[in-house]
């Protein structure tokens, strides 16, 4: 599957941007996400840098980036933020399946 197909699944957006996001060195939601993904997404085929290019803790940086916009409502951000993520990853999974 390549990755103009990944665009109709749900959470794609954030993945899709945070792959360009993460290979270009960016530190952003998006790339943090796909970071915290890493293990699951490169398992199941997508083009995720080595470990060592990963950003270390993802998830406290996640929260502490989307702290900064979004202040008391971080913390709903983040967790919207993880069910697409997880969304994106369930339905690739079965979509390989078939």
């Amino acid at each position: 599957m390549n990755l103009k197909n990944l665009e109709e699944l749900p959470g794609a957006e954030f993945v899709l941007q945070g792959l360009e996001e993460l290979a270009d060195g960016k530190e952003t939601a998006s790339s943090l996400l796909v970071a915290i993904g890493s293990p699951r997404l490169r398992r199941l085929g997508l083009p995720i840098p080595p470990g060592s290019e990963l950003p270390e803790r993802p998830e406290h940086r996640l929260y502490d980036l989307l702290a900064l916009k979004h202040d008391d409502n971080a913390h709903s951000q983040y967790n919207a933020m993880i069910r697409r993520l997880v969304s994106f990853e369930r339905t690739l999974e079965s979509v390989r399946v078939l």
